[in-house]
């Protein structure tokens, strides 16, 4: 710690003394300046922390907790809620042929007390009241009959159908609505159990809806190596990823999806390792469609393109935290582009080469705009290991910089879309399973509901009924995606 001296001791000293007093002092200055700078970009990222919510980062929004839900980012629309004019409405509608018909005689006027039974009425009114028929489990009893040969003398027995195994057993089709409300309708299963038995007078155990979810799972697999394949195949595809609790530890589940096909993978890895593992990405050539995660971009035998949701997200941040224009400049620039790709012909697959060159322009001007506003330090930091650290504005301008063709793919080639909301709508679901159900308690576990629910939202997305796609598994017939139009 240096010594303070006062006014007389300092002017006793010589001028060698007085020179190695400053410069301790400008050492003790820097010092303090390194730290003060320290301090003020902690407080910064700090506040910059607390600042983000689900509208100007990628944070969920169930992490906006009990605060003010922020404004969706989309435009208002301009059409009021509801059915629009020359909308064809759906309503109840009468049939032909009823089920039950429950006739209402007239015996008694009630204005004279006249006998009617034997009027004939001038007209019969109807109306008909839609509900469910009494339900009940229905048992069918397999009998094989046993014969002893009189030619050999041995016992010889008819043979049961396939699947049938057991003494007393449930069938495909309950098997099947099991997995249906736990597997795609998330319900506990405990509250499954209830409900069969309030539904049925039938009540079966917790580990019967597990088997028949491993049972269900074994007989898809054809169908989800059909995914896989097409997956591998296709000319643009969604790749995600969000954690997930396996055996109370943070885990990942992958998706990888287009308009037709869904496929979930879970891996202890986040990076590299786990498309490597999932085998999709790697086989990949197409244009894959993601956020920008660092180990997607190191797959490069196949193009990319970055998800514009989360720029905009990004930019309104800067705009709110920082106050720079050009981040308004920017999202405003994309959405016009977006705009004017929406607004298309059907048989155009990009945009005009003059409207290209126009919007490649304006993307520069806006960057460099960005880039004077973000200039680098004048004197640079000693070299630390790792990345050196940037304000959040400055990492933006060199992403939007250096993947600026994966940033307007989408104006490039319109089989591209402006975001990765297909991705993110796919992982949506599996993190309500999480919510209600908090972990999976065994990997096996984690891995079954992965494949069902691959099967149920590939056959959802071709429009394909789920139950009954859930029990022609059962049967030994899964349903087969059919590959998607580009």
């Amino acid at each position: 710690m240096m010594t303070l001296l006062d006014r007389d001791r300092l002017a006793e000293l010589d001028k060698d003394s007085l020179i190695a007093i400053i410069l301790e002092m400008q050492e003790v200055v820097q010092r303090l300046e390194e730290q003060v700078a320290g301090l003020q970009q902690e407080v910064q990222e700090l506040r910059d922390q607390l600042a983000k919510n689900s509208r100007n980062s990628g944070q969920p929004p169930s992490s906006d907790g009990l605060k003010k839900q922020p404004v969706n980012l989309r435009e208002k629309g301009k059409r009021r809620s509801g059915g629009q004019p020359g909308h064809e409405g759906h309503t109840l509608e009468m049939v032909c042929e009823p089920d039950v018909i429950e006739p209402h005689g007239v015996e008694t006027c009630p204005h004279c007390a006249a006998d009617l039974r034997d009027v004939e009425p001038l007209r019969v009114e109807k109306r008909q009241v839609f509900d469910l028929p009494v339900v009940r489990l229905a048992v069918t009893e397999h009998r094989a009959e046993v014969k002893q040969c009189p030619g050999c003398g041995q016992e010889v027995r008819g043979c049961f159908p396939a699947g049938v195994s057991q003494p007393a057993q449930y069938g495909p089709r309950l098997k099947a609505q099991a997995v249906y409300l736990t597997v795609y309708q998330l319900l506990p299963l405990a509250r499954t159990s209830e409900l069969f038995e309030d539904f049925y007078g039938h009540t079966p155990s917790e580990a019967l809806l597990l088997a028949a979810q491993s049972e269900v799972a074994g007989q898809v697999a054809p169908a989800l190596a059909e995914v896989k394949r097409q997956l591998v195949e296709s000319a643009v595809a969604h790749f995600d990823e969000s954690g997930l609790r396996v055996e109370g530890h943070l885990e990942w589940l992958h998706v990888a999806g287009t308009a037709g096909l869904t496929c979930y993978a879970v891996h202890p890895k986040r990076g590299r390792q786990a498309p490597q593992a999932i085998g999709i990405l790697p086989a990949f050539s197409g244009r894959a469609v993601h956020d920008g995660w660092a180990p997607y971009l190191s797959f490069d035998h196949c193009q990319h393109a970055l998800c514009n949701a989360h720029h905009l997200r990004e930019l309104l941040f800067i705009v709110e935290r920082y106050q720079q224009p050009w981040a308004e400049d920017m999202a405003r620039l994309l959405l016009d582009i977006k705009a004017e790709v929406e607004a298309a012909p059907p048989d155009w697959t990009t945009l005009p080469p003059d409207r290209i060159i126009h919007y490649e322009r304006r993307y520069q001007e806006i960057l460099q705009q960005g880039f004077a506003a973000n200039p680098p330090p004048a004197q640079p930091v000693p070299r630390k290991r790792g990345r050196r650290k940037q304000p959040p504005a400055k990492n933006l301008l060199d992403r939007l910089d250096r993947y600026r063709a994966e940033t307007l793919a989408f104006m490039y080639d319109f089989r591209v879309p402006f975001d990765n909301n297909l991705a993110e709508r796919d992982l949506r679901m599996m993190k309500v399973r999480q919510k209600v159900s908090g972990t999976f308690r065994t990997r096996a576990g984690a891995d079954t509901f992965c494949a069902l629910r691959s099967y149920i939202s590939t056959a959802r997305k071709q429009g394909q009924n789920v139950l009954q796609s859930l029990q022609d598994a059962f049967l030994g017939q899964p349903f087969m995606p059919c590959r998607q139009a580009e």
